[in-house]
């Protein structure tokens, strides 16, 4: 290919469901930006680590708790080896680092190359191995591993005859050492850098931006670390977020509100923002697209087209949706619990879908058990899911507590936690659930792109107005329902009291005695596939980020 116009660093990227390179909606992000420009041929590259840890397949017991099996995967069934070996210096040793590749092949065949660095090479003594090991390793294995990706990934491109590259995008405080190893080939001249990246930051917490001691960053880095480091990431840290602003000429946020949340956690930087979006061609069920296909043609190539779909013949989207729950329903039914009883087609299905994990509020819907029983009785079915960590107890006792709320339930409202959650069952939650719940604490939800993924397939949104919610509603008020829209802090007690309000009075009764507008509903949601979608971001970063 002919030299790219940009090179996309993330630590993290989706290729494949079962490839493990990712671990979230980071990756997922990474992977549907690149896609977007395949589909918009882009020249673009991206780079990312590939890792050769044990991989788990997460089992939910009748009592919640939960067993991880291991499961095997080979890169050669999915990547291809590259021959290019070159070395970089990690607490003064010499690291040898491979490379293989994986092509996203957009609409008209233009390929983007994905280039995934290895350290897992015989020739590497264990410890240097492991370095790629395992995604978000801990300790000093983190910082090597953005070293790698950093001074690795630039090195190896070189190597592979990408050169003078016009913008280097840093996607997430992770890949901040590339500006470093940038700096070696332009005689440390900081502006000459700041010239060439972009960065974004998804993490609107403190915790979430990684910091590493000196001692440990010298002692790793060694001589990679220029003389004015502390200028650059902090007197008392080295703080990656700090170096990617410091030497990057814009830097943005993942949505309007995550801009605020950015600009009071680094107050002396400047932040623009472009909304986070999803690559409609892969998360639109075939049954819908048929029927987009049929009324909305071209949408495929401009998904912008989406804003008609109230063109959408009712009766068409509706019998897609249905078959889209079907088959979910069928799912479902496949991995329910003893004694559960089975889900069907004609119940009003909410899906909640996220990792459990605090901020999420994952338990925010049983709140109040009984009042929610007395509510759903007979016309609600939940289903929820996320991964835990196997070293992470308290995200396993919320998916306990979760199986322990459905059985108490059961004779009243069918709840299904589905096991081992991956984008291969996420396609059949948000083309075949009725309503998307979504009930973070904010504004902990930097952008969010499940419920994005939801609405293009007509599935209504019911969330707290956090994160890209807040923009999607305001289009479109119609495709969904905001929680506490009023509040301005976290209160469980009338977070839930509003939930279980627009449940009980609105959202039941429109799902089962006004089905006209219901699908009229649907149809706002789909709208907003015409704004929120990765081929949108791509373009914005064009305008704003890609162009020097």
């Amino acid at each position: 290919m002919t030299n790219p116009t940009v090179a996309y660093f993330s630590l993290e990227m989706m290729l494949e469901s079962d490839i493990p390179t990712y671990a979230g909606g980071l990756g997922v992000l990474a992977g549907d930006i690149l896609r977007s420009c395949a589909d918009l041929q882009i020249p673009a590259v991206g780079v990312s680590l590939v890792y050769s840890g044990d991989t788990f397949y997460q089992s939910v017991t009748p009592d919640g708790s939960q067993t991880f099996l291991k499961q095997d995967w080979q890169k050669l069934d999915q990547l291809t080896k590259l021959p290019d070996i070159i070395e970089i210096t990690l607490a003064d040793t010499q690291v040898k680092v491979g490379c293989w590749r994986y092509d996203i092949v957009g609409l008209t065949g233009f390929v983007v190359p994905v280039y995934l660095l290895d350290t897992n090479l015989t020739s590497n003594p264990g410890w240097i191995r492991d370095i790629t090991k395992n995604l978000y390793a801990t300790g000093d294995y983190r910082l090597m591993q953005e070293i790698l990706i950093g001074f690795g990934g630039i090195k190896m491109l070189s190597a592979l005859g990408f050169i003078s590259i016009p913008t280097y995008h840093l996607n997430e405080g992770h890949t901040a050492l590339v500006t470093l190893a940038l700096l070696t080939e332009n005689n440390y001249q900081d502006a000459a850098v700041k010239k060439r990246c972009v960065f974004t930051t998804h993490t609107p917490i403190p915790e979430g931006h990684d910091k590493f001691p000196y001692d440990t960053a010298y002692r790793l880095a060694g001589n990679y670390l220029p003389w004015h480091i502390k200028k650059l990431t902090g007197e008392t840290d080295l703080s990656l977020s700090h170096l990617a602003l410091n030497l990057s000429r814009k830097s943005f946020a993942v949505s309007r509100k995550h801009r605020e949340t950015s600009k009071k956690l680094f107050p002396a930087f400047d932040f623009d923002y472009i909304t986070n979006g999803i690559h409609h061609r892969s998360w639109t069920h075939n049954h819908l697209q048929d029927v987009y296909n049929q009324y909305l043609p071209g949408w495929l190539e401009n998904p912008s087209l989406l804003a008609n779909s109230y063109q959408l013949k009712t009766n068409d989207l509706w019998q897609a949706h249905t078959e889209c729950k079907r088959k979910l329903v069928s799912y479902v039914n496949h991995h329910l619990l003893p004694d559960h009883p089975e889900f069907n087609e004609n119940t009003l299905t909410i899906s909640l879908a996220r990792r459990p994990v605090a901020y999420k509020r994952p338990l925010l819907l049983y709140h109040d058990l009984e009042r929610l029983s007395r509510i759903g009785q007979g016309r609600l079915q939940i289903i929820q899911c996320g991964k835990s960590h196997p070293d992470d107890d308290v995200s396993q006792s919320f998916v306990r507590q979760i199986i322990e709320a459905s059985n108490a339930v059961k004779d009243k409202i069918k709840i299904c936690y589905l096991e081992n959650y991956s984008p291969k069952i996420a396609r059949t939650l948000v083309s075949g659930s009725d309503v998307w719940l979504n009930t973070p604490t904010k504004p902990l939800e930097a952008s969010g792109t499940s419920g994005m993924k939801a609405a293009i397939n007509g599935v209504l949104n019911f969330s707290i107005l956090d994160g890209w919610w807040i923009e999607g509603f305001a289009r479109n008020p119609q495709s969904g329902w905001a929680i506490n829209p009023a509040a301005t802090d976290n209160n469980d007690d009338a977070d839930a009291n509003s939930l279980y309000t627009i449940l009980e009075s609105e959202i039941i009764p429109a799902y089962y005695n006004r089905r006209d507008d219901w699908i009229r509903r649907m149809q706002a949601a789909i709208t907003l596939g015409a704004h929120f979608n990765s081929h949108r971001v791509v373009q914005e970063y064009q305008a704003k980020a890609w162009t020097p």
